[in-house]
């Protein structure tokens, strides 16, 4: 089973973290994810840095622009993960934009994905049609869960159509906004995590976009299986060591 799919069934509110590769320096991504794994979080998406990102805020522009000029590729980053399984259980999904996927050859990055131990993908400018047509059968060949976003805008046929290819959950925008740009939900939020909950859908949800604290995080995961924080950690990461990650995410556990 998919490492995916399995902690989606352990019994208890996950927690996500989302951070860019190569950033704050080149050779910290992999630092970055084992304190990661040892202070508790249940999955990492792994930004792979892209010059012109669709739905990034400042905070994550800046860490992806900062880890291209660190010198952060496509193949330095399957370089840094080739012996990641060794010291790491978790999921691991990259987060990136098509482009640089495209230009490495989609199937290459699958297998190269399958071969390091990456677990899923979240491409957010993949339109859902071109992937269920074109590129469906090449991740379910190399083992891949390909995670799609919904936001409240979102309409309900698409959201059941979305639902019927997945195999993983579903990446719930909170709101109609890039990342880094809200600091709480308010009623419109709440409406809509709780509309979401009551159709049911097979692949269970969980919630990006202005989870920063506690409080939001108890706020996204009411309605939603788990929740996912960037930027929020991406400004702890800049003013931090890495062996500091723990007191970040001891204070979002609390």
């Amino acid at each position: 089973m998919n490492r995916i799919n399995a902690k989606l069934q352990e019994d208890n509110k996950l927690l996500s973290i989302y951070f860019s590769a190569g950033y704050p320096n080149l050779e910290d991504t992999v630092p970055i994810i084992q304190n990661l794994e040892k202070s508790g979080v249940d999955m990492i998406e792994i930004g792979l840095p892209f010059s012109d990102p669709l739905a990034d805020g400042p905070t994550i522009q800046a860490s992806s622009t900062q880890a291209l000029k660190n010198g952060m590729t496509t193949q330095v980053l399957f370089d840094q993960l080739k012996t990641i399984r060794e010291t790491v259980s978790i999921p691991l999904i990259i987060m990136g934009y098509f482009n640089p996927i495209l230009q490495f050859g989609v199937e290459n990055f699958c297998k190269n994905c399958q071969d390091i131990g990456i677990d899923g993908l979240i491409i957010p400018d993949l339109p859902i049609d071109v992937y269920d047509r074109e590129y469906k059968h090449l991740f379910n060949t190399y083992g891949l869960v390909n995670i799609f976003l919904i936001t409240p805008q979102t309409s309900e046929d698409r959201i059941t159509y979305i639902d019927a290819i997945s195999n993983g959950f579903i990446y719930m925008v909170s709101s109609a906004s890039i990342t880094g740009s809200q600091s709480g939900f308010g009623d419109a939020q709440t409406s809509y995590f709780d509309r979401i909950a009551k159709m049911q859908l097979k692949n269970p949800q969980i919630v990006g976009f202005g989870i920063s604290n506690p409080e939001t995080f108890q706020q996204a995961t009411k309605f939603a299986k788990g929740a996912i924080i960037g930027s929020a950690f991406i400004k702890f990461l800049s003013a931090n060591p890495v062996s500091q990650i723990g007191k970040f995410i001891a204070s979002i556990k609390q």
